[in-house]
């Protein structure tokens, strides 16, 4: 095959014992070298309310992103924008556009309604197991349910804080079409009354919608002709649906003729598979401190991770993401990431990569181009 171009997905992690100051310097200083490294796109992921991730405003950083760097394309992935309005949105991304046009790429993704989700699938009986699979040599870990967590009462704040006093977000198509329509020009509304994005409309955004499963978010981006981000480092049972799902909705379009889909993945790289495995340690209790409602902790030392409290059931409720995490040496990582591309027929494949120490994560990111470029 062609060589698939090489992303990042950044989340600006806080290591223990560190700030939210340097988390942001690292994120500055490792989108200047993966520019130098070769990768297509550098994208921030938007959390919120959590100890350990300081990209809660991806729209900030992305600017400063962008003016550290000249050629990489930057971007968000994604904006919820269930916490947002069309025309918030078209504004700081035009914005962004307006100081480096050619270089900005707006992901959108759908939230807002997942807590109504929640409770339907606490009340429905319980789905027969689903065991896991391996297709093509990649593996296809039985789902995890969101339910619990979206049901907690931490979730219940978070969503109380993004949201404005009884304001209830429209349907994501809805926000998608506004958003479009915006940057476009022709947005009318229900009165035939027109609106117009100062800066933001005729940007030169690159849109994308961002989903985890074959669900509202991959048939909608198929729908409208545009590029489609699927999950494979947070959702990794739904990510072949979610594929199936874009391509077989998709409908030319003014932004792409045929289909285009990026696929992402957690990994961690070192000179040995040893020294991956000892880096990538703390990655489970870090998931389960997101998946237990309290958001994610700052990032152990791989001693600090051994000294935590850990039992069976901890190792089941973060299996499918630590089985999925691709971890070892540039050349053991590559072959997985191959497979992931195949199986999936990804045309971008978009890496995140967490360790405590920021040498550790530049030395992997860098590790892995090297190998993937050669």
């Amino acid at each position: 095959m062609p060589s698939t171009p090489l992303s990042i997905l950044d989340l600006s992690p806080v290591p223990a014992g560190g700030t939210v100051t340097d988390a942001l310097r690292n994120t500055v200083d490792l989108a200047r070298r993966a520019e130098q490294s070769g990768y297509h796109r550098y994208w921030l992921a938007e959390h919120h309310l959590a100890a350990g991730v300081a990209s809660s405003a991806p729209a900030v950083l992305i600017g400063q992103v962008a003016a550290a760097t000249s050629a990489i394309r930057v971007g968000s992935g994604a904006v919820q924008v269930g916490h947002r309005t069309a025309l918030s949105v078209v504004e700081e991304f035009g914005t962004l556009a307006a100081l480096h046009p050619g270089r900005i790429d707006l992901g959108l993704g759908r939230s807002g309604q997942r807590r109504v989700e929640a409770a339907r699938e606490l009340a429905a009986p319980a789905p027969p197991p689903v065991q896991a699979r391996v297709v093509d040599g990649l593996l296809i870990p039985p789902p995890f349910s969101y339910a619990q967590v979206l049901a907690s009462p931490r979730f219940a704040l978070s969503s109380a804080l993004l949201h404005q006093p009884g304001a209830q977000p429209p349907p994501f198509a809805e926000q998608v079409a506004d958003v479009l329509a915006l940057l476009r020009g022709d947005y009318t509304d229900a009165d035939g009354l027109d609106a117009h994005a100062v800066p933001g409309e005729g940007s030169d955004l690159q849109v994308w919608l961002l989903g985890s499963s074959g669900g509202e978010s991959a048939h909608l981006a198929g729908a409208l002709g545009l590029p489609f981000a699927a999950n494979y480092h947070v959702s990794p049972w739904s990510v072949l649906d979610a594929v199936a799902a874009y391509r077989a909705a998709f409908r030319p379009s003014a932004a792409l003729a045929k289909p285009y889909v990026v696929v992402s993945a957690d990994v961690v790289v070192a000179d040995t598979d040893d020294e991956a495995r000892r880096l990538a340690t703390p990655y489970g209790p870090w998931v389960r401190s997101i998946r237990s409602g309290d958001g994610a902790i700052p990032f152990p030392t791989p001693e600090q991770a051994a000294q935590l409290p850990w039992t069976d059931d901890d190792r089941e409720f973060v299996a499918d993401r630590v089985d999925t995490q691709f971890v070892g040496s540039p050349g053991t990582v590559a072959e997985r990431l191959h497979t992931l591309r195949n199986v999936t027929a990804a045309d971008e494949l978009l890496v995140t990569t967490i360790t405590h120490r920021h040498a550790d994560r530049v030395s992997s990111y860098e590790l892995l181009a090297k190998e993937w470029n050669d």
